[in-house]
């Protein structure tokens, strides 16, 4: 049955895999480091990237493994690209994407509501590679544009960005990267693994994401995946990575030989290969299991983190909820145009006294793990100011949305009244 016949639902279930020669219903896990070759021109093909149909394409599982190809090909489908990578982690999923395209004197302009780890990656550890990220006063076409200029090689966006919440104009943005042939990246943690959205279908190129967060989803396994859109010209003369022969593979170029997989292809032969960032066979089968129960997760969590959002409003004690479902919210309009199935399972609030008060309050919570990480089963808490963006100036906090009495809810699957009444008694311990 072609996978365009089916629906996410049952893709998320199906896609990748088909049982085996043992007829295992479940994916099997390969906890293998290395594959046996047929004979010497076997093992010389796979290093020569030639692939022949039939004949085993593995060579090491830092380049590729059949639990993880599963996992690869399951989230491709999910997100609607031609082939994804999967990566040890979500900021190994950045770091790659970023290296597969950049090389030293270039640079990228980027939305400045970032994730405080991906703002450190950007303009603390590519700026020692000679790699500028250029950070825009808005996630806005028009601000974006301000900063490109010939060396500019990629536009980067969160999508339901990490914690202010803005949803970018696809559209917008993807017209003005093809306006200057430069790929759009789009970091859709926020989108379920392509459940709440699909930006390949509205113009992005490259999809990088935190496999870890709803994925995954039960705070167990780590990882990150890399989605090939396949809708970009690799060969339009600014991206000599995958136009000049290269020096790896004896003058392969990987435009000619891969074409509209160029991009994923290059991920693993180049970036796996040399940079290791590769990810578990356990994790991708953890992250496979995650994935068959995601719909069903994320439209709990959706409504659950609406009727808290709503009911926070209601508090004296909270100031400035911010939700997508809310009407108020400034990206509610964007949201309602790109996202479906719900507004996401992530929400913050300000509460009123400052960041002592806001201390307290987490402190005393019961129910609600207070760590840094989202998209569990469970509903966790963060003060990103003194946690997920430590790093980053008052300056650079404030533009990001982080407020010092700022705390950040991801909703999991409990009971509502529990979890209302375990903020509650936290609010009444710090009067």
């Amino acid at each position: 049955m072609s996978k365009k016949t089916l629906h996410f639902e049952t893709l998320m279930v199906h896609a990748g895999y088909q049982p085996d020669q043992n007829n295992s219903r479940s994916i099997p896990i390969y906890p293998t480091t290395a594959y046996t070759f047929n004979n010497a021109e076997h093992g010389a093909d796979l290093f020569n990237l030639d692939f022949k149909e039939g004949v085993s394409p593995y060579i090491y599982t830092r380049l590729n493994n059949p639990t993880n190809a599963v996992f690869e090909q399951r989230m491709a489908a999910l997100e609607g690209g031609v082939a994804a990578v999967a990566v040890a982690s979500g900021q190994s999923a950045q770091m790659t994407t970023i290296m597969n395209i950049m090389k030293c004197g270039d640079n990228f302009v980027t939305s400045p509501y970032l994730y405080g780890g991906t703002y450190n990656q950007f303009f603390v550890s590519f700026k020692d590679l000679g790699i500028e990220a250029r950070k825009a006063a808005s996630d806005s076409a028009e601000d974006m544009e301000k900063l490109i200029d010939k060396n500019t090689k990629a536009l980067y966006t969160e999508n339901i960005g990490n914690p202010f919440f803005n949803v970018p104009d696809f559209e917008k943005l993807a017209a003005l990267a093809q306006k200057y042939e430069i790929p759009l990246i789009v970091d859709n943690t926020f989108g379920c693994g392509g459940y709440l959205c699909q930006p390949i279908k509205f113009g992005a190129n490259i999809v990088v994401e935190s496999a870890t967060k709803w994925i995954g989803g039960h705070g167990n396994s780590m990882g990150g995946v890399i989605v090939d859109g396949g809708n970009f010209n690799w060969g339009n003369g600014k991206f000599p990575k995958y136009t000049e022969p290269s020096e790896g593979y004896h003058g392969l170029v990987f435009w000619e030989k891969f074409g509209a997989a160029a991009f994923a292809m290059r991920c693993v032969a180049e970036n796996l290969r040399d940079m290791g960032a590769a990810i578990s066979p356990f994790n991708s089968w953890l992250l496979c299991q995650g994935l068959e129960t995601l719909s069903v997760r994320v439209d709990k969590m959706c409504q659950n983190t609406l009727e808290i959002a709503e009911w926070l409003q209601t508090l004296p004690e909270i100031e400035g909820v911010s939700y997508l479902g809310l009407p108020n919210n400034k990206y509610h309009a964007l949201a309602k145009k790109y996202l479906r199935n719900g507004f996401g399972c992530v929400l913050t609030f300000r509460v009123k006294g400052g960041v002592k008060q806001t201390v307290l309050f987490i402190e005393h919570l019961e129910l609600i793990s207070h760590l840094t990480n989202i998209g569990d089963v469970r509903t966790l808490i963060t003060h990103p100011a003194s946690t997920t963006h430590r790093q980053m100036s008052e300056e650079a906090q404030i533009a990001a949305g982080v407020y010092p009495n700022l705390c950040r809810l991801s909703l999991g699957l409990e009971h509502l009244d529990d979890v209302k009444e375990d903020i509650l008694q936290a609010l009444k311990a710090i009067k």
